[in-house]
């Protein structure tokens, strides 16, 4: 587990092996975005105790989407911590079966190459085959503000699952972009802004569309999935996306 503080203004990354998650502070107390694997559970104590925030300061979770690296700890929180699980319509589905998702070509033939190996053997170690269902989600509605701490406005960005969102921050010049754009691709081990590979995406071009979504918000942080925070704004990484295409 890895904890870096204040990537975007009051949001920090937590990232277990491949994944990242993030908290994101204001006055009102703490949202969670997406849930990384099981043993994230333990690496959430550690990062509220670096914030001096406790678990009762969690008001929320917001999911990105439903994969099992996503929704690692989600039906944990809503049930010890009483919070609300959002997440979009689309990917309710999902969510009942994390490891049972749409994609265009065969996992296996991606994962027998040394580095997505490794990656995926990282996960492995945290539990991904062990990912519960979330039982009860609330409504995730784009094209508004959610009433949690830091206020995001849900972006719709459809592609990498059908229900796909992105949470934009426009007061801390962010967005937390789950999977519709990373830094690195889990599927190929392949770094710099990319798609997910056809592995994981349930609809590589519509994914590929998608990211006029991120584009349009001109946030100058874009915070991934997978990946290192991307810093030089997200017209510029969409642009890098697009060339890399779909693996």
């Amino acid at each position: 587990m890895a904890f870096e503080r204040d990537v975007a203004d009051g949001i920090h990354r937590v990232a277990d092996g491949p994944v990242n998650w993030y908290l994101v502070e204001d006055a009102d107390g703490v949202t969670i975005v997406d849930a990384g694997l099981p043993a994230s559970w333990n690496s959430l104590g550690w990062a509220l105790a670096e914030l001096g925030r406790r678990k009762r300061d969690v008001r929320a979770l917001v999911l990105t989407h439903a994969h099992f690296d996503h929704v690692g700890f989600a039906e944990r929180a809503r049930g010890e911590l009483g919070i609300p699980v959002y997440l979009h319509a689309g990917d309710r589905p999902l969510a009942r079966h994390p490891l049972r998702y749409d994609h265009e070509r065969h996992p296996l033939l991606y994962l027998w190459q040394p580095g997505p190996f490794t990656l995926f053997g990282a996960m492995l170690a945290r539990g991904a085959l062990w990912v519960r269902e979330v039982a009860e989600v609330a409504e995730l509605s784009p094209g508004g503000a959610l009433d949690v701490p830091g206020r995001p406005q849900i972006l719709h960005t459809p592609g990498h699952t059908h229900g796909h969102v992105s949470l934009h921050f426009p007061d801390r010049d962010a967005v937390i972009a789950g999977d519709a754009v990373v830094t690195l691709d889990p599927y190929t081990a392949r770094t710099g802004p990319r798609i997910v590979a056809r592995a994981a995406t349930a609809d590589s071009g519509r994914a590929l569309s998608s990211l006029d979504v991120l584009a349009q918000t001109g946030a100058r942080i874009v915070l991934p999935g997978h990946g290192d925070p991307w810093t030089d704004g997200a017209e510029a990484m969409v642009q890098q996306a697009r060339q890399a295409g779909a693996a």
